[in-house]
Parts: structure tokens; C-alpha cells; sequence
């Protein structure tokens, strides 16, 4: 019996209406995501991938084609908070402390204190935060705060995770470190993981798919299968030949995928 994907795309269209007229933001997306998979969306700013990432969490609705996440609607799956949602900026709230924030979408879903207090301190540990509940956000650094970020959308255990650019703001040096963070986190947990990126070294060191998506409007250009190994990826790999050669078939895919013509 095959397995259902957990995030199912067929023929996904999304027009949004504007004072200046329609805006093609998807196009015929079509696209299958299997429990477990780390998959990075690429493309240039403007081409959905970060629309398309909304539809999932049901933060926009599509106008054709067919939607499922955990064999689902993506209304029903944001219902049985089947997703947890990292953006690009950390959003804490400066008056609460990391514990605090970290509770919050637990304090909403009305858990018991024992089992909030018991959550936030395993997710805290599993972002190397340890010690840090006490502490507010302006105290941490930025890579400090965007680990809370993720602590928080991990809080209830959710199975995907979705992630929009959640270190693009960061320096390279804090960017590969919580890099090779969020490998082991999720080679810990076994989340399935959309990751909407610019960067191409980014998207092949994580991912196990990356989806190559171009613009006018955004279409899935090519879905390319990373040959890395799924386990430990140190982060030279990114110098092995294997490691280059995915890295230059995602950028001949993007330089292909702007030659298409509405």
C-alpha cells in the first residue's frame, strides 16, 4: 500500500485581485511531500514560494486545484494544528520571557501547566537553549532568538514544520551553525520540513528535495532529489564534488526557469 504524502499539490492556482488587475502568484503546482522529507523551495523574490508555504498553513487560500496536508484540508489541518509555522523574523514578545513565549501557543491550546512547564523545557533543550527560559528576548542574539522561534513552533509536537527564510537576516557564520542545528533537530525528531530559502548552498546542505520554482507566475520548475546522504552532513560537504554538482544543477534550474513567457 503506498503511503499518502503528507502535503499533496495537484494543478494548485492562486490569483490574487488587485487594484491594477490580477496577480498570477501560482500556477499549476503540482507537488507531492512524503513524511520525513526536508524540502527547500528556491526561486527569485516574487515567485510563491513563500505563497505557497501560506496555502499549506492555510494563511491563504488557493483559487483552483487541490490542496491536501495530512490527508486534509489545509482549513482542517490548521484545525488539528498539524503544522508548526516559523517566519522570517523571530516575533517574540519582548515582555514575555523565551519560557514565556515558548508556552504560548500551549497556553492557547489550554495544556496543563505540569505538561506546558515539562513541553518548554524538551524543546528548549532541543534548540540548545537550555537555561535560557528566564532570560527575554532582547538578552539573546539573534540566532539565540530564532532558535526560540522554532522552540515555540515545536511546542506542541506538531509533524510539519514550515519554515519561511527563518535565517535569512542572520550572518553566515550564525547561519551555518544553526544550519547544522536544524539537521540534527530534525534528524531528532523526524519532522517533515518545508524551508523557503534564497541561498543554493542552504538549500542543497539541508534538504532531501529542493524544489526549483521560477517567476510570471510562480510554477514548480523541477523538483531535484539530493543524492547527500540523509544522516550527519558535516558542513564541509559543501566542498565534495557530489555537494557541487546538485548546487549547479539548482542553479541551472533557476536560469532555465526564467525563460519562461507568460
Amino acid at each position: 500500500m503506498t503511503a499518502v504524502p503528507v502535503i499533496k499539490a495537484r494543478g494548485l492556482n492562486l490569483t490574487f485581485q488587485t487594484n491594477d488587475g490580477p496577480v498570477h502568484a501560482l500556477k499549476d503546482i503540482d507537488l507531492d511531500i512524503e513524511k520525513g522529507d526536508f524540502v527547500s523551495f528556491i526561486g527569485p523574490s516574487g515567485c510563491g514560494k513563500t505563497t505557497f508555504l501560506r496555502c499549506i498553513a492555510a494563511l491563504e487560500t488557493p483559487t483552483g486545484g487541490e490542496l491536501r496536508v495530512n490527508g486534509m484540508s489545509a482549513e482542517e489541518a490548521r484545525k488539528a494544528r498539524s503544522y508548526g509555522y516559523v517566519f522570517q523574523a523571530a516575533g517574540l514578545y519582548p515582555w514575555r520571557t523565551i519560557a514565556g513565549n515558548v508556552k504560548l501557543p500551549l497556553e492557547i491550546m489550554g495544556y496543563p501547566r505540569s505538561e506546558m512547564d515539562a513541553r518548554v523545557e524538551k524543546v528548549l533543550s532541543l534548540v540548545d537553549l537550555e537555561g535560557f527560559g528566564k532570560k527575554f528576548p532582547w538578552q539573546l542574539s539573534g540566532g539565540m532568538q530564532q532558535r526560540a522561534s522554532i522552540a515555540r513552533a515545536l511546542a506542541f509536537d506538531a509533524e510539519i514544520l514550515l519554515m519561511d527564510e527563518p535565517f535569512g537576516a542572520l550572518d553566515e557564520i550564525v547561519r551555518d551553525k544553526l544550519n547544522e542545528e536544524l539537521l540534527k533537530l530534525w534528524s531528532a525528531t523526524n519532522k517533515t520540513i518545508g524551508f523557503v530559502t534564497h541561498s543554493i548552498p542552504e538549500a542543497v546542505y539541508l534538504s532531501t528535495k529542493i524544489v526549483v520554482m521560477s517567476p510570471r507566475p510562480g510554477r514548480i520548475h523541477e523538483v531535484i532529489e539530493s543524492t547527500l546522504p540523509r544522516g550527519p552532513r558535516p558542513l564541509d560537504i559543501r566542498d565534495s564534488e557530489e555537494f557541487l554538482q546538485i548546487a549547479h544543477r539548482v542553479r541551472e534550474g533557476l536560469r532555465a526557469g526564467h525563460a519562461y513567457d507568460e
